[in-house]
């Protein structure tokens, strides 16, 4: 599933800043990352606890570059550079109290261009990933939220494999009908830097008008926005998830859709349908579910859970740095 990626990632070296150097999941990753050659890492942490770290865990990181916030060269830029873009809302002294914590230095790190994308979130939350991505990185152009899906992954008896998105599982609660199209816009073109060509299902507990409620009504309005906005995919609903994915379904409840019966693209009306859903398919279903991966940023940032492993680190790195 990665091996595109990493042809893409040979083509176009990138950089990626880990913002807890002395992790030994973060460790073991970047070690691989830097035998492998195809994406540097950088650490962040204090060169000697880092290297204590890592020599007591026995991982090899030799040559691999580690940054310390408190004799970074170009602190001073760095801090002059986060007043201006936090003017009227961070003094100062709240701009280097927060620069010499890693998830604000690494998300500054990035957007002065010393790395091409930022992994964390193996000690911290959510929240500690996003809050300095929205302030500094801030959001593209047209987007007004960040958004997040998970890509859940199984291989076939026969070789080939079963790969699928869904979206807003970790990050926005209770969206709009326009968050909806965010949602689904992130979800799409992340699910096409994954090789899937999207046809997004637009889920409820309606299909095609047979239930009514303002959730239904959220989602038949995004639907609507999404299909005007996007005549590049395929977009439809609004569905419950058996029409979307049982051909046999769909052709009873709406046998006019090119998406019903046949979608890989799953955005659910709220985060409780979303992460329940994603959780369901991973421990019923046997999918790898890789993510969250977020969307709608002007850099490619992602978050960790708190319980991932080395090699969930590795790929999740592999990813942040393809997003475009």
């Amino acid at each position: 599933m990665l091996e595109k990626m990493i042809e893409t990632l040979k083509q176009n070296p990138r950089r990626i800043v880990f913002t807890e150097g002395c992790d030994a999941r973060i460790q073991t990753a970047a070690s691989r990352l830097h035998k492998e050659g195809f994406l540097t890492p950088v650490l962040i942490g204090v060169p000697e606890e880092v290297t204590a770290a890592a020599k007591a865990a026995g991982i090899d990181i030799d040559g691999i570059e580690i940054v310390d916030i408190n004799t970074f060269p170009d602190f001073e830029k760095m801090v002059a550079t986060m007043v201006e873009l936090r003017r009227g809302k961070m003094d100062e002294a709240t701009c280097r109290a927060n620069l010499k914590k890693s998830n604000y230095f690494g998300t500054m790190y990035v957007k002065m261009g010393y790395a091409d994308a930022l992994l964390g979130g193996a000690t911290y939350s959510t929240a500690d990933t996003v809050r300095p991505a929205l302030q500094l990185v801030k959001c593209k152009p047209g987007h007004k939220i960040v958004t997040s899906c998970f890509i859940l992954h199984r291989p076939k008896a026969d070789g080939s494999e079963e790969i699928y998105a869904m979206g807003d599982c970790a990050i926005n609660i209770d969206p709009t009908d326009d968050e909806l199209v965010e949602i689904a816009q992130g979800t799409a073109e992340t699910a096409r830097v994954f090789g899937m060509e999207p046809r997004v299902a637009m889920l409820s507990y309606s299909s095609k008008g047979s239930g009514k409620g303002e959730s239904v009504d959220k989602v038949r309005s995004a639907t609507a926005k999404l299909q005007a906005l996007h005549p590049d995919y395929d977009v439809d609903g609004e569905f419950q998830f058996d029409c979307a994915f049982v051909p046999e379904v769909a052709a009873l409840k709406a046998p006019d859709s090119k998406v019903a019966g046949h979608a890989n693209v799953f955005i659910f009306p709220e985060i409780n349908a979303g992460n329940i859903a994603y959780k369901m398919a991973q421990r019923f279903g046997g999918f790898e579910a890789i993510g969250p991966v977020m969307a709608g940023l002007n850099a490619p940032i992602n978050d960790l859970s708190r319980g991932c492993n080395a090699d969930e680190v590795y790929k999740m790195a592999i990813i942040t740095a393809a997003l475009k």
